[in-house]
């Protein structure tokens, strides 16, 4: 997957984690991960995988192409 690409599902995660209020240590529970290893995540240190993109698409209660999209506005709420 290029790097842009992953860019944009990286942001799309932190951004709906951010405006959803929810904690590293909340995502790194959900995925039965440690914190650490969800932060890498986030910064893009470690690959995602299909399945863990799943994961987290299902601990932000959106569905996976939510993350796919080029972009997520922060103000936008997911039901």
């Amino acid at each position: 997957m290029p790097k842009k690409n992953l860019d944009y599902i990286i942001n799309n995660i932190r951004t709906l984690r951010e405006r959803d209020y929810l904690s590293q240590e909340y995502m790194a529970a959900k995925l039965e991960i440690g914190q650490n290893a969800y932060s890498k995540i986030e910064l893009g240190k470690t690959k995602i995988t299909v399945e863990r993109l799943y994961g987290i698409a299902n601990a932000l209660g959106v569905d996976v192409l939510e993350l796919l999209k080029d972009e997520i506005a922060p103000e936008q709420k997911t039901a």
